[in-house]
């Protein structure tokens, strides 16, 4: 014979069931896709902003070897110091993706680094004995690696931002947004030149 506690959890199962299947069913059309696609965007954005910073970790050291044989280039030596100041000044929001308008600033601040860095390169063809120096061969495999690692980061999160202000465009995304996720924004993605973006190549 059931009890009223009995009656009671099979009542509270039939109601359970019910929310159950629906949760399920959510979850199978994509209702999580959003915030899905936002993290993986955010952790695009992470490996592209390290990489970063592993580029101008080797710029003091690569400056430093370069003025060691090349102490009177100092105009290239001054505007590669300068640039790498301007891209470490500029702060990001931690953990977030940048708005549009910090974006551009940063692609204006790494492209700057970039260019600083080319002409410093070129320089060093006119020194036969730095460019067979031991700890500048070290550095050029280092500048090369990260270079290629910059644009790899940068491809990722291209791809990355795709995704997901795809899914806020499309049904049922669409949808989604606007009933659970209305604060969510489409995310910017690098606007420069598909010239630019490519990996430098870098002769010595």
């Amino acid at each position: 014979m059931l009890n009223f506690k009995s009656l009671a959890f099979v009542r509270n199962l039939v109601l359970l069931l019910p929310l159950l299947f629906l949760a399920t069913a959510l979850t199978g059309c994509g209702v999580n896709n959003i915030p899905t696609y936002e993290e993986n965007a955010k952790a695009k954005w992470s490996q592209v902003l390290n990489q970063y910073q592993r580029r101008t970790d080797l710029i003091p050291n690569l400056v430093k070897t370069v003025k060691g044989f090349a102490s009177h280039e100092k105009d290239v030596l001054i505007s590669v110091v300068n640039a790498r100041a301007k891209a470490t000044s500029l702060n990001l929001p931690a953990g977030k993706v940048p708005t549009p308008e910090q974006l551009q600033k940063l692609q204006a601040v790494q492209g700057q680094l970039s260019g600083a860095l080319s002409r410093l390169l070129v320089t060093v063809e006119r020194y036969p004995d730095l460019k067979s120096n031991q700890n500048f061969l070290q550095l050029q495999t280092a500048l090369e690696g990260t270079e290629n690692r910059i644009g790899v980061a940068r491809r990722d999160y291209i791809d990355a931002v795709r995704l997901y202000n795809t899914e806020l465009k499309i049904i049922p995304g669409r949808w989604w947004k606007q009933f659970l996720y209305p604060t969510n924004e489409p995310m910017p993605t690098f606007t420069i030149e598909q010239k630019k973006m490519e990996v430098p190549e870098i002769k010595f």
